[in-house]
Parts: C-alpha cells; structure tokens; sequence
C-alpha cells in the first residue's frame, strides 16, 4: 500500500500539520523538523500529492494512463476511447506519452505515484520495468506482461497472425513475408509472428521475417521497405502494423508492382483512421471497443477491492476486415 501523510508524521514523530507545511514550505520550521520529515519521506519512498492534497485519505478520481506514442493512430484511438469510458464514471485522466523509453516511463510512473492516482493503465513497451513490480498501486496491462499480479488485456495477436498468412496465402501468395517490428521478449507482435511462422509451416512454405525498428522514422523504414522488397520477389507480405502495410503499398507503386495481381497485401490493427481513410487496405482488426471497455472495468473492480480476484490475461478475438489488397 501507497504511504500516506500520516506515515510520514508518525515516522518523523510529528503532527500531520507540519508534515504538511514542511512540504509546501509554508511557516516558519526548524531545519531539524524539516530534516526529520525529509528523512522519513525518503524511508517511505512517499510522494507528495501535488493534485489531491485536500483529498487525503479519499480517492483522487485520478487514473494514469502510459502509452508508447499517441501519434500511433491505434494508441490514439485506444486513449481516446478509454478516456471517454472514464470520464463518464466521473474519472479524469493523466496520459504519459513514454515514447518507447524506460527511463521516461519510470519518470512518468513516478509522477503518477507523487499525485496519488488511484490506477493505471499501462500500455507501453518498454519490458523489464521493474517499478510497477513495487508499487501498491491498482494496475492493469495492455499487452504485456510487467508482473504475476498485474492482468493483461490484449488480442488474440497469434490468431492475427494466422488468419493474415492465411488469407495472402488463399489469395495466391507462396513467397511470403513478414515486416514486423523487433522481437522482444512479451512484446505484442510476437505472436502475430508466430501465427504467421506456424501457418506457412503447416503450408510446408518457408517463413522469410524482416524486423522494422520501430523508432525509424516513416521516410527511412521506406527506404529499408524499398531495398528489401527489390532483393526479394515477394507475391505477398504482412506487416504487424497497419502503418507498416501503407508505406508497403508506396513501395509498390514506385516499383511498378500491381496490388494485388502481383503483390498482396494486409496490414494489422484495423483503427477507424484505416477504415475510414484507407478502406482498400486488407487489415486485422482489433476490438477497440471491447479492449478499452475491458481495459477501465478490470481497473475499477481493482480500484473498489484491492483483493478481488481477476484472471491473469483475458484474450479478446480478432477479425479480418476485407478490402482490395488481398
């Protein structure tokens, strides 16, 4: 459990009162007094509220929300519709753009901590973030793991990557390949990959996997996109991602390849952006809807009963969504 004021107080072997004058500097103290609440902040590992100080003791109607890159049209509209569930249970949000660095998550965590919030949902991909193991603090995961006792939401990622190596093959691909991002351990494209690996291998077809880095900019992943795809005469690729898929269709329009006679196509993710503004695209839907639903009820049952019992994942199905590219 989370230390409060009145942890501190009674450490320090002083009233709540000066606890909380010390921390907003407020009338005159004794340095002693001052190194003596200092001393017992730092033993609690306790982080002044900065938002809900007033709030002692109650919830804060606070959740944070950590995300890789909101610019991702899948994260966007995954935060967008998590905020709108939570805002109708009288929930505000605090959304930490962690930008695929652990450092800038732990500092995020950190702050979330330091204004009491009463949960988080995390959705980043930096592993091995050995905080949200400490911190009593409700939790709940969207795909990845972070520790035994932390849920994990996700999509059926393995299924995904079946039913798309299925679908290019029924479309009349035999030389396929993957364009995915790099494999880490518990990181959410591995079982789109190994759903594609195990479908081409029941087809006694050969798997051919380029890893993308996820941190290379749109103009240079097209530049790899581009040397890979004039080395290899591929009549069908899935990309782990949908935005992957479009800068593929790019390619293949500045090298002359017909979409999809010579070269099918699908993608992963399925937002509303994709749907709306690139319906030709062959793509994996996720259940945005579902996932976000499930994502803020796990949460609030968590929030309401510290104990209660949640299951360690919950897998929620994917879908194809059909267009003109395979």
């Amino acid at each position: 459990m989370k230390p409060k004021l009145n942890d501190v107080a009674k450490l320090a072997g002083v009233s709540a009162t000066t606890v909380s004058r010390v921390i907003n500097n407020h009338g005159y103290l004794s340095s002693q007094t001052k190194e003596k609440v200092f001393a017992a902040m730092r033993e609690l590992h306790y982080q002044p509220n900065n938002m809900a100080r007033s709030l002692q003791g109650k919830n804060t109607r606070l959740i944070g929300v950590i995300f890789s890159d909101i610019s991702n049209p899948f994260f966007g509209e995954l935060v967008s519709r998590i905020e709108k569930i939570l805002f109708a249970k009288n929930y505000k949000v605090i959304l930490c753009n962690s930008a695929d660095d652990p450092q800038k998550e732990r500092d995020y965590l950190q702050m979330l901590m330091a204004n009491q919030v009463d949960g988080i949902i995390a959705g980043a991909h930096n592993l091995g973030i050995e905080e949200y193991q400490q911190y009593g603090l409700p939790i709940i995961s969207f795909d990845r793991y972070l520790s035994d006792n932390i849920p994990i939401v996700s999509s059926d990622n393995y299924q995904g990557g079946w039913l798309a190596t299925q679908t290019l093959h029924q479309a009349g691909a035999t030389n396929v390949a993957i364009f995915t991002g790099k494999s880490h351990a518990g990181s959410p494209t591995n079982g789109r990959r190994e759903g594609y690996e195990a479908y081409l291998t029941a087809q006694q077809l050969t798997p051919h996997v380029h890893e993308l880095p996820f941190e290379l900019t749109p103009a240079l992943k097209m530049m790899e996109i581009k040397t890979i795809m004039t080395q290899h005469q591929y009549d069908g690729i899935f990309c782990s991602d949908d935005l992957a898929a479009l800068l593929v269709l790019n390619v293949a329009q500045q090298l002359s390849l017909t979409v999809p006679e010579q070269l099918r196509v699908v993608g992963y993710d399925g937002t509303a952006l994709i749907r709306d503004y690139h319906s030709e695209l062959t793509t994996v839907e996720q259940p945005l809807a579902d996932i976000s639903t499930l994502l803020v009820s796990l949460l609030l049952q968590r929030i309401e009963d510290a104990n209660c019992t949640l299951e360690s994942k919950y897998t929620l199905p994917v879908k194809l969504i059909k267009g003109l590219t395979a």
